[in-house]
């Protein structure tokens, strides 16, 4: 097999063909051998032997799974270790004190049941998005092409083949019409391979030039793509620096909380000779609180509400760290066509060159148009300019055909005219077919400073797939079309601007025309436009190129991989669009890659996130639903990191002054309903614009160990004074109600900070909290319920006075903190 290469200049010369992974690798690929050639069966399949494939199982039925299964979502939320911990100390409270300090378990309950219908619910939405996003390849059968579910697929169907179609089954070629698979997906090199009647293709490759057909040989779990497709849908929380971080977290709670724990018991049980019940529950008031498991549990509603919310805006979520991703983008990449246009065009003019006969000209393209099954946009704007006529253009036939290469630049025809004149003719991209310094090409620029599309039509000499087809053909026409802009992208970019997210505009099309449209559009910076056949290979000079210009043209596949990379080297977090196949490479390396629905499925099989309305407007509400997550989840882990901190140094200080511990469960189950708990749901569900940033753990532990250590030193020093003051009977219910006044008002002073900037449902929640607290206070049966009842004056305002010397510390340490390791 021979395969053209392209050289530097966009010219297809003679070379050696590349082997594909099949070639390379078939005497030792067990599970993809090669396959010899099919019987050549035009019409396909018929109906009979379909139904015969069907019985015998030879069917591509592979579930593919949108989301976990029922049981593993009830599975994962419940049988979690910190489930597991607090689930042994509820039981034991159950049985050794009041139903009142066994709350905590209840509120784990709760919880549990939140997370499972939220990602239920996350599950639905996803399995429905699924089934919207399908790929449906065209199947011939009994002579008759119809597009078909994957799964129904047999062994032996004939499989269509066009531009951006995706290889879902594994097979051989048995049609071939310059034909150019990119299998990029599986060996990593972007050059597209021709394929020819009896090559083998490999499910996971796609279309990038031309068609044909191929014959299923492997099908169901055989073939390569069950793997793939299982793989890119399947409901997993991967890697994240979000969970990473407070797996980091919780792995050095569990350190502290095992010896400290320990040592609780043996302080309450052993050194302590209170009564035995009572020692349990104090101890165990000691040890939950600890454990920040609602952390782990408010994220992952965090995440399924994401998607949930997402879903409902027609975006379907290929993985739900995407979501993550999305907050931490600052650089959108995004490719004209099919995002800042519409993909359809219109001829505006025709602009015959050298004196070119136009009748001539319009009967060239006329045939022209017929020349391609599979058109593209600006082929398909020239065959509703100039429709198939009667007459004389009958008797114009089509000889060979070359359809359009994104590496290339153009596509190609051969004709015999009716005086049986044979020609051969290019349609592409002026720059390319003609020689630098033609007076044409200045001609042309000007129609693109106003945002037009050109094409030149030019007279080849030789056959189309003779090497250097493109040098030395004559100039024959100009073609300009208008694109559609699409009437919210204006508003778009400019959400971004508002955001502080840098756009950089890569197309495959004339940079000048690229730049003229971001200019309609109000693209900051559209006027710095970059051609990128000029662009630096180095990737340091390319990333300073990409971050002083705005927009950049006539950009390969391999280029958009490479400029995003060069971006990422900077620090950027990139996210790229695109609907085309030339858009892959870029999409898959891409932090984030955003897929049209009606794009190509290879585009929509790597993309994370897929807008299956086409509407780049939603796009800002995708990228701001990102933020929201990262930002409220690093705002309200501070609540619960502070708590863990707390609880910690008091269970601590406990151990070392050889006292009581001053809280039962139903104390802390009430400060962390009103401090934490309640006020984390709605702060985690509110809006959020701000950009994540780096660093989670750091981030969040500066201010958490401060906040505890305070709040942990403001309360014990309460519960010291109180143990001075009161005395006989009553005096540790006396002491813990004290005890408890300080650690609320300490704590909401620290919900209070995390809650700024204040709006009304900010302020009207820290309100609400803290008049959930003074209800407890005043209304006779909950004192009870909760044991909690102030006695006398002095020491419940010495509580209040020790609790406002340790908000203004607070306010001092974050504050300073602030200052000294940034915002």
């Amino acid at each position: 097999m021979t395969q053209r290469a392209l050289d530097s200049s966009g010219e297809q010369t003679p070379g050696p063909s590349r082997p594909t992974m099949i070639d390379a690798g078939a005497e030792l690929d067990p599970v993809h051998p090669m396959e010899p050639p099919p019987a050549r069966r035009p019409d396909g399949l018929s109906t009979a032997e379909v139904a015969e494939r069907v019985a015998r199982g030879e069917v591509n039925d592979v579930p593919v799974r949108s989301s976990r299964s029922i049981t593993e979502i009830v599975r994962a939320n419940v049988f979690t270790r910190f489930n597991l911990i607090i689930g042994v100390l509820w039981v034991i409270m159950l049985f050794v004190a009041p139903i009142q300090d066994s709350l905590f378990g209840f509120v784990i309950v709760a919880n549990t049941g939140i997370g499972i219908i939220q990602e239920w619910r996350a599950k639905k939405t996803l399995d429905s998005l699924a089934v919207i996003g399908e790929a449906k390849p065209t199947v011939r059968r009994d002579g008759v092409a119809a597009e078909i579910s994957t799964s129904e697929i047999v062994l032996g169907d004939l499989v269509e083949l066009g531009p951006g179609d995706k290889v879902v089954v594994d097979g051989t070629v048995s049609e071939a019409d310059s034909l150019e698979i990119d299998e990029s997906l599986l060996t990593g090199e972007a050059d597209p391979v021709i394929k020819r009647a009896g090559d083998p293709v490999m499910s996971g490759s796609f279309v990038v030039a031309g068609g044909g057909a191929f014959t299923a040989t492997k099908v169901g779990r055989e073939a390569y793509a069950a793997q793939l497709a299982e793989e890119a849908s399947r409901f997993t929380l991967v890697h994240s620096e979000l969970r990473s971080g407070i797996s980091t977290i919780l792995k050095y709670v569990t350190w502290m909380m095992v010896p400290t724990a320990i040592g609780l018991i043996i302080s309450q049980l052993v050194v302590k000779d209170n009564n035995f019940k009572e020692s349990v529950a104090r101890t165990v008031g000691g040890i939950v609180p600890m454990i920040p498991e609602g952390l782990v549990l408010l994220t992952s509603v965090a995440f399924a509400i994401g998607v949930v919310r997402l879903g409902r805006k027609q975006c379907l979520v290929q993985e739900l760290p995407a979501i993550e991703g999305l907050a931490r983008v600052d650089v959108v990449c995004l490719d004209k066509t099919g995002t800042l246009t519409e993909g359809g065009m219109d001829v505006t003019e025709v602009r015959p060159l050298n004196g070119s006969d136009e009748a001539y000209v319009t009967q060239v393209l006329r045939t022209f148009g017929s020349s391609d099954p599979r058109p593209n946009a600006s082929l398909q704007a020239i065959i509703d300019a100039y429709p198939a006529a009667g007459g004389d253009a009958e008797s114009w036939t089509v000889t060979d055909a070359m359809p359009f290469s994104s590496a290339r630049k153009y596509s190609g025809a051969a004709f015999t005219e009716a005086d049986g004149t044979d020609s051969v003719w290019l349609l592409g991209a002026p720059d390319v077919l003609l020689s630098e310094g033609d007076a044409t090409l200045t001609e042309i620029e000007q129609l693109n400073e106003q945002g037009l599309r050109v094409l030149l039509l030019a007279r080849a000499e030789g056959s189309l797939d003779a090497p250097g087809a493109a040098a030395g053909a004559a100039p024959t026409a100009l073609v300009v079309l208008e694109q559609r802009l699409r009437p919210d992208a204006g508003d778009t970019l400019a959400y971004f601007a508002d955001q502080n997210v840098a756009t950089k505009v890569i197309s495959g099309d004339n940079a000048v025309s690229v730049g003229a449209v971001a200019g309609k559009l109000g693209l900051a910076g559209a006027e710095n436009t970059l051609d990128a056949r000029r662009l630096p290979t180095d990737p340091d000079e390319m990333a300073t190129a990409m971050e002083e210009n705005a927009v950049f043209g006539r950009v390969t596949p391999q280029q958009k991989r490479d400029m995003v990379a060069a971006l990422q080297s900077r620090g950027h977090t990139v996210a790229m669009t695109g609907d085309g196949v030339n858009d892959v490479l870029a999409l898959k390396d891409a932090d984030i890659g955003v897929s049209m629905g009606s794009g190509s499925e290879a585009t929509r099989a790597v993309a994370q996130i897929v807008l299956l309305n086409n509407s780049f407007a939603t796009l800002p509400s995708v990228v701001a639903e990102g933020r929201r997550v990262i930002g409220n989840i690093t705002r309200v882990a501070t609540l619960f990191l502070t708590k863990t901190v707390y609880s910690v140094l008091l269970a601590i200080l406990v151990v070392c002054f050889q006292v009581e511990y001053p809280f039962l469960p139903r104390h802390l189950t009430l400060l962390s309903t009103l401090t934490i708990g309640v006020p984390a749901f709605f702060l985690a569900l509110a809006p959020n614009k701000e950009r994540a940033q780096p660093h989670f753990v750091r981030r969040v532990m500066r201010y958490a160990i401060p906040s505890g250590v305070i709040a942990a030193a403001a309360t014990f020093a309460t519960y010291l004074v109180a143990r001075h003051y009161y005395s006989g009977e009553g005096a540790l219910e006396a002491e813990t109600s004290a005890a408890t006044l300080t650690l609320f008002l300490v704590s909401m002073w620290v919900l209070a900070i995390i809650a700024r900037p204040y709006t009304w449902w900010r302020v009207g929640l820290v309100a609400a909290m803290g008049l959930g607290f003074l209800i407890v206070l005043v209304v006779p049966w909950l004192q009870d319920f909760f044991a909690l009842k102030l006695v006398g004056a002095p020491m419940p305002w010495t509580a209040v006075g020790i609790a406002v010397a340790a908000a203004a510390l607070l306010e001092f340490t974050w504050r300073w903190v602030g200052r000294r390791f940034g915002a």
